[in-house]
């Protein structure tokens, strides 16, 4: 099979950049609609990308209201109304799994994949940032271990309800008048620690089995979670040895639960503004950067981290960075994405703000297609990853460049491919679709 770099598109708003917002052209109008993101879509899959994504967060920060255009709808409810404008894209949504029910996110899943064709994704989160606790009974947000321990069990029982039916349970006969061998179904029965699920989907199992995995976190228990469960992993890493190192590290986890480490895909974030010569594009960095917000970048700084607003109070922008408050962070992938930057950089509080207008700890470019290319290509050469997770920082402005200009350069260097396989998300990343536990298991007797 022909190895390709594979795009996912993280649709973020008007654009990955706080700032996005009042630089489009529809800036002014509001929350974007519908038609935005059919745009959206549309060129995504115009040039070939394997996917697209939108993040989720189950509670708001109120502050940011006042900088940041919000479009947090619900994912897997906007990607539904997304599939009759597509044919081919895959459709990732992100879902917590401490603020959701194992049964009823499967149920929801199973349909995207089903009404799509097979070209769902669930990115399977455990929420770091404790703002969302009080929107769910007002319980307290759980510690980083207690959130991943739950994750592992949710998923578990996610995939078990997702194996609930045999791939070929529905009969469907009108002569014998059976629609479905009820010695092919299997209600999961799940009683553990944190959650007791009984029955089974009132539909069969979807086209992919289970619609494809996705993963953020890369703390150790998160890179375990991703290593036991994931087909793709989201990651920030900034240089090609970095990301080398990380693919390593999740396969290596991936072996040691029996996994084979072809069967993931590493897709560390970029984020990129583009420009038809290196003046353009800067001009257009320049402009986000002076629309933005410093008092934004403060707050939301340690907001990401998941560090109380009022532990910031006292803190100087310009004097020693706080390190002890990022090492307490709620969201430990970002907490020492952030520290690492201070300490590498000798920065200040302000000075590491400003650096996080973009993906936190990752990978940025601001340049012409030919020198994005360029990046990508040397990545995927190099195996510093299995392709990009994109972050334009004007939407739709840098993906419409980036279809235009850079997949023609990738696709000549058969970097990127220059048609979907035409079958599900699975296929156009190159990987297995699921046995059903049952089935191996009647297989064994």
């Amino acid at each position: 099979m022909t190895r390709y770099a594979h795009l996912n598109l993280f649709v973020a708003g008007y654009g990955y950049h706080e700032a996005s917002w009042k630089l489009a052209a529809n800036g002014s109008q509001g929350a974007p609609g519908l038609s935005h993101f059919i745009e959206i879509a549309r060129t995504a899959e115009r040039g070939v990308l394997d996917s697209m994504f939108f993040a989720d967060s189950p509670g708001v920060a109120t502050f940011r209201t006042r900088f940041m255009a919000q479009s947090g709808y619900d994912p897997i409810d906007l990607l539904a109304a997304l599939v009759p404008v597509t044919d081919h894209i895959g459709l990732l949504a992100t879902a917590s799994t401490t603020y959701s029910a194992p049964w009823d996110l499967a149920r929801r899943f199973a349909t995207l994949d089903h009404l799509s064709n097979g070209r769902a994704g669930w990115n399977i989160v455990t929420t770091g940032n404790p703002t969302a606790a009080a929107n769910f009974a007002d319980q307290a947000h759980p510690e980083h271990r207690d959130r991943y321990a739950r994750a592992r069990e949710f998923v578990e029982v996610v995939l078990e309800v997702w194996d609930g039916w045999e791939d070929d349970a529905v009969v469907a006969s009108p002569t014998t008048g059976e629609w479905a061998d009820q010695h092919k179904l299997h209600p999961p029965l799940h009683c553990g620690e944190h959650f007791s699920v009984a029955g089974i989907l009132a539909i069969p199992r979807s086209p992919q089995g289970y619609p494809v995995l996705a993963q953020a976190g890369s703390s150790d228990e998160g890179v375990d979670l991703a290593g036991r469960f994931a087909d793709v992993v989201f990651t920030p890493q900034s240089t090609i040895a970095a990301g080398a190192a990380f693919r390593q590290r999740v396969r290596s986890v991936a072996e040691s639960y029996g996994r084979s480490a072809d069967d993931i895909r590493l897709l560390p974030g970029l984020s990129f503004v583009l420009g038809s010569t290196e003046a353009e594009a800067t001009a257009g960095w320049d402009a986000l950067q002076a629309a933005s917000s410093e008092e934004f970048q403060l707050f939301n700084l340690t907001h990401l981290a998941g560090v109380p607003q009022s532990l910031v109070a006292d803190v100087d922008p310009d004097g020693p960075f706080p390190y002890s408050l990022f090492d307490r962070a709620t969201s430990q992938t970002f907490g020492a994405a952030v520290t690492k930057v201070a300490r590498d950089g000798g920065l200040t509080f302000r000075q590491v703000a400003r650096q996080f207008s973009t993906l936190p700890g990752g990978l940025h470019f601001t340049g012409t297609p030919e020198g994005l290319a360029d990046l990508i290509g040397a990545w995927w050469h190099q195996r510093g990853a299995d392709g990009f997770t994109l972050q334009p920082l004007r939407l739709p402005l840098d993906l419409t460049l980036f279809v235009d200009h850079v997949v023609p350069l990738l696709q000549a260097q058969g970097i990127t491919k220059r048609r979907y396989a035409g079958g599900t998300l699975r296929d156009e990343l190159g990987l297995p679709r699921p046995t059903n536990a049952h089935t191996r298991v009647g297989a064994a007797r």
